[in-house]
C-alpha cells in the first residue's frame, strides 16, 4: 500500500525520530494513536464509564444491577402471560439484553479498571447477575412459556429464520442446565452453576496476578525490564517479545511457578464441571459445551489430526521465516498500523475508523482512544474503545470484550454495539511512538476482527449478535484477519511471524474436560506436551495456571482449530488473488459477519465457498496453512 512507501524509504535513510517529530501526513485515525493523550477539563459535566452516569462512581454498580434486576423480574411476568408468538421471542431477548448489559461491562471492569474498588464493586454484580441467570435457566414455568411456542407448529413455522433459531438457542441453554430435573436436582445444577461462577472468577483473576521475586535474585542489569516493588521485581507475562534471551527465560520461569492455591481452585473448577454435566445427562463436559457447535461432539472424537499437525506452529513458522522482529518495528508505529486498518475497513466494506473525544469520566484510563464506526451510506455502526497500553493492573493477554450487542429496537432504531479492544503494547517513548512487533502487529489484527464482527453485523437480536455466536465460528473473522495482516498487499513489506501451538492447546484443554484422570492437571499438560507441543516441558512451571482461556472457552479451545481451517478456506478461496476486493468484502459481510449467531455456522460457511466443507477439507486446510509450497506472504519487490 503506497501509505507505507514514505516509511519504508525514511527508515532505510536512518531519519526515523526526526521523521516522527516532523511528520505531517498522519490520517486523523494514525495521529490519535501516535500522539500523546490530552484530555479536555470540564468539572460541569462528569459522566460515567460507557457513558453510563451511574457509573461516575463505585455505588453505581448497585444502581444498574438492581435496576437490571427488577427489569428481569418484570420481563419474566410477561414472558409467562404472553400467548405463542414472535413476541415470545422478543420479551426472551429484552431479557436477555438487559442483564447482558450490565454483566458484560462488569465482567470487562471487574479486570480492566485500575481502581480495587470499581474492580470489587465489578465482581459483586457479575456474582449477583450470574446467579439470576442460573435461576432463569432453571424456571419452569418461564421455560414453559418458550417450549409452547416451539411446540406449535403452526405457529413456528410462520417465523423467520433468525427467530426460530434464537428461540431454539434459549430452550437449549434451559436443557443445559438441567430444566428437566425434578426440582432438587434443578437446585443442585442452580447452586453448582454458582459455585462455577465463583471458580471461574477465582481462577480468571489468579491468572493475571503477577508473581514476585526479591531483586537480588535477578541481574542487575534486566530490572528495568519488569516492575519494581520495594525489594522485589513484580512480573505479570512472559515478555515474549524481549529481545534479551535472559529476561525471556526468567519472565517465563518467575510467571510460571506453579501457586498450590490457584492448583487446587483450577482442580475443583474441572471437577464441579463433570460433576454439573453428568448430573444434566451428559457423558462429559466436553460433550455438554459441544452440543450445538460445528464440531457437534469432542474434537479428538471426529477430527483426526494428521502426523505433520504434531508439532506447535511456532516451531514450523520460525523455521520457514528466520526474522529478527525488532527488524520490522520501525516501519510500523501504532498510528501507521491504524491506518492500515482503516485503509483496509474502507476499501473492504465502505467502513471508517473515526476517533472520538471521549467525554470526561467515560474511559477508566487516559490511555483509551475511542473510535466511531462508521459507514459510507448506514451511517453509525457502533463504537471501539481501544485500551492499547501495558499497565501493571491490566490482563497480560490480548482480548476483546462485548459491552453492548446490537439488536433492533421498537421504534426502528438500532441498538448500536460497543466493545472494548485490550491489548498490551509499550508506551510511546520521547523519541518514538509506540512500535510494534510483528506479534504485535498480528494481534491487533486479530482482536480488530472480533471488533468488526460485532461492528458489521445487524441482528435483529441481541442474543446472536457478533461474536454471539458458537465458539468454533467466533475466532473465523478474527483469524481470517490474520492473512491480511501478513499479505503485502495490504500491509507493505511486513514479515509473517511465528504462531503459537494450538493443538496443543485444544487437545490439553480436551483431556482436561473429559472423563476425570487420577493425575494432576501438571502431569497432565507435561504428557500432552511430550506428545504435541514439539518443546520440553521446563522444571517447577506451571502454565495450566495461567490458561485464562479456560474459563471463556473451557472445552472447547480447540475452536481455533476450527476457526484456522474456515479462515484458511475462507482466505484461500476468495480473497487471496485480491484482497482488497470491494464485491469480496461486502459478500463476506453478507455471508458471515452480518448473521452473528442468528444463523447455523456451517450454513455460513456454506454460503461464502458455496460448498459445504467435509472433515477431510477442514484438515487438508490445517496441513495446507503449513505447507511451504503454499505461501501467503509474498515479499513485494521494489519495482
Amino acid at each position: 500500500m503506497s501509505v507505507y512507501r514514505p516509511l519504508v524509504c525514511l527508515f532505510r535513510h536512518g531519519t526515523a525520530a526526526r521523521a516522527w517529530r516532523t511528520l505531517t501526513t498522519w490520517s486523523p485515525v494514525g495521529a490519535a494513536f501516535n500522539a500523546r493523550v490530552h484530555r479536555r477539563l470540564d468539572i460541569f459535566h462528569q459522566n460515567g464509564l460507557f457513558g453510563v452516569p451511574e457509573l461516575s462512581c463505585v455505588e453505581g454498580f448497585e444502581v444498574v444491577q438492581d435496576r437490571a434486576l427488577q427489569e428481569t423480574q418484570q420481563l419474566v411476568e410477561e414472558a409467562c402471560r404472553c400467548p405463542p408468538g414472535v413476541q415470545t421471542v422478543e420479551i426472551f431477548d429484552k431479557l436477555s439484553d438487559s442483564l447482558c448489559r450490565v454483566a458484560d461491562m462488569a465482567d470487562f471492569i471487574k479486570v480492566a479498571h485500575p481502581d480495587p474498588l470499581y474492580r470489587e464493586a465489578a465482581e459483586r454484580t457479575c456474582i449477583n447477575i450470574g446467579t439470576m441467570v442460573e435461576r432463569l435457566n432453571t424456571n419452569v414455568d418461564l421455560c414453559k412459556s418458550l417450549k409452547d411456542l416451539l411446540d406449535n407448529e403452526e405457529i413456528f413455522s410462520k417465523l423467520d429464520p433468525e427467530t426460530r433459531r434464537v428461540a431454539e438457542l434459549f430452550l437449549f441453554d434451559f436443557e443445559i442446565s438441567g430444566i428437566h430435573l425434578d426440582k432438587k436436582k434443578r437446585k443442585e445444577a442452580v447452586n453448582l452453576n454458582v459455585k462455577l461462577l465463583d471458580l471461574s472468577n477465582q481462577f480468571l483473576m489468579s491468572c493475571h496476578m503477577p508473581n514476585r521475586i526479591e531483586k537480588r535474585a535477578l541481574p542487575e542489569h534486566i530490572h528495568q525490564h519488569f516492575t519494581k516493588d520495594g525489594n522485589y521485581i513484580q512480573i505479570g507475562g512472559l515478555n515474549a517479545d524481549a529481545p534479551d534471551d535472559l529476561v525471556r527465560e526468567v519472565a517465563y520461569k518467575v510467571f510460571l511457578y506453579p501457586n498450590e492455591n490457584v492448583m487446587h481452585i483450577l482442580e475443583e473448577l474441572l471437577s464441579c464441571r463433570d460433576k454439573l454435566a453428568r448430573l444434566v445427562g451428559y457423558e462429559s463436559y466436553a460433550h455438554r459445551a459441544l452440543k450445538g457447535t460445528m464440531a457437534k461432539s469432542p474434537v479428538t472424537n471426529n477430527l483426526r489430526l494428521k502426523p505433520g499437525l504434531n508439532l506447535p506452529l511456532g516451531v514450523i513458522r520460525a523455521e520457514r521465516f528466520n526474522i529478527e522482529p525488532s527488524l520490522y518495528s520501525p516501519y510500523f508505529s501504532l498510528g501507521a498500523c491504524m491506518e492500515g486498518l482503516n485503509g483496509l475497513f474502507t476499501q473492504l466494506y465502505g467502513v471508517s475508523l473515526l476517533a472520538e473525544q471521549p467525554s470526561v469520566g467515560e474511559v477508566w484510563s487516559e490511555d483509551v482512544r475511542k473510535l466511531a464506526v462508521v459507514h459510507e451510506t448506514e451511517g453509525l455502526l457502533g463504537y471501539i474503545y481501544c485500551d492499547f497500553f501495558y499497565r501493571p493492573d491490566k490482563p497480560h493477554q490480548d482480548c476483546h470484550f462485548t459491552i453492548r450487542g446490537g439488536r433492533q429496537l421498537e421504534d426502528g432504531q438500532y441498538q448500536l454495539p460497543i466493545v472494548v479492544l485490550m491489548l498490551n503494547l509499550p508506551h510511546p517513548t520521547r523519541s518514538a511512538p509506540t512500535l510494534l512487533s510483528p506479534g504485535m502487529m498480528e494481534n491487533l489484527f486479530h482482536e480488530m476482527g472480533h471488533a468488526m464482527h460485532s461492528m458489521l453485523g445487524r441482528t435483529r437480536y441481541q442474543h446472536v449478535t457478533g461474536t454471539r455466536c458458537v465458539t468454533d465460528f467466533a475466532e473465523v473473522p478474527s483469524i481470517l484477519m490474520e492473512y491480511f495482516a501478513t499479505d503485502y498487499r495490504v500491509i507493505s513489506q511486513f514479515a509473517r511471524h511465528y504462531q503459537t501451538g494450538q493443538v496443543f492447546y485444544a487437545i490439553m484443554d480436551q483431556v482436561y474436560h473429559g472423563k476425570p484422570q487420577n493425575r494432576s492437571t501438571t502431569d497432565i499438560m507435561i504428557d500432552m506436551q511430550k506428545k504435541y507441543y514439539g518443546l520440553p516441558y521446563v522444571t517447577n512451571t506451571a502454565w495450566q495456571l495461567r490458561f485464562s482461556h479456560l474459563v471463556g472457552y473451557g472445552a472447547k479451545y480447540y475452536s481455533y482449530l476450527m476457526s484456522r481451517a474456515v479462515a484458511s478456506m475462507v482466505w484461500k478461496q476468495c480473497f487471496y488473488k485480491d484482497p482488497l476486493n470491494r464485491e469480496t468484502g461486502e459478500r463476506y459481510r453478507r455471508e458471515m459477519l452480518a448473521h452473528g449467531g442468528g444463523k447455523e455456522p456451517m450454513l455460513m460457511v456454506e454460503g461464502m465457498l458455496q460448498k459445504r466443507p467435509s472433515i477431510e477439507d477442514f484438515v487438508n486446510a490445517l496441513v495446507s496453512d503449513l505447507d511451504p509450497d503454499f505461501e501467503t506472504f509474498i515479499m513485494d519487490s521494489e519495482g
